[in-house]
């Protein structure tokens, strides 16, 4: 514990003197808050960390077949795709598959994002567990690069390729 010598007086100008930076400094703390609660930067954040969060996702999805329930397969890619690539899938299908496939994103980043048109562009590294019918199983790295485009329903990928590995 400490010990303050002086009398009440030099104890009264402490707590005083202790009191008005506590105030300082929660004027300050509130002052910043709520600069940064209309700060653009926020919203921009925001907004990328959404479309990193549905493009982890939605990769995910789209690298993902149970090859018992293709059907079932496709109405899950066509819920994460939008544009090109929705046509695409509606058109083609899922087909009749005979290898299982579970894909995870073991990492992604958004590459560039354009808050205003509703667009980004995202990279990402798909582990994917594949399991013939009958076989043994296998895993796939893959890398890829996606295409989000925000819609009413949110983010959603409008174009997904592979990014060829080139050695050194």
């Amino acid at each position: 514990m400490i010990r303050i010598h002086g009398g009440p007086r030099l104890r009264l100008a402490l707590v005083v003197a202790a009191l008005a930076i506590s105030l300082a400094f929660a004027a300050f703390a509130g002052w910043t808050y709520l600069g940064a609660r209309d700060d653009s930067t926020v919203a921009y954040a925001t907004s990328r960390d959404a479309a990193l969060k549905a493009g982890r996702t939605q990769i995910a999805a789209l690298s993902t077949l149970d090859a018992a329930h293709p059907d079932a397969a496709l109405r899950t890619w066509l819920d994460a795709s939008t544009g090109p690539l929705h046509d695409e899938l509606r058109r083609t299908g899922a087909g009749k598959p005979t290898t299982s496939a579970r894909g995870s994103v073991t990492d992604a980043a958004v590459t560039e994002l354009d808050d205003r048109s509703g667009t980004a562009k995202l990279i990402a590294t798909v582990q994917v567990q594949l399991t013939p019918a009958g076989g043994a199983a296998s895993t796939d790295r893959k890398r890829l690069e996606a295409a989000l485009e925000r819609t009413a329903s949110g983010w959603k990928l409008k174009a997904l390729s592979a990014v060829p590995v080139t050695a050194p």
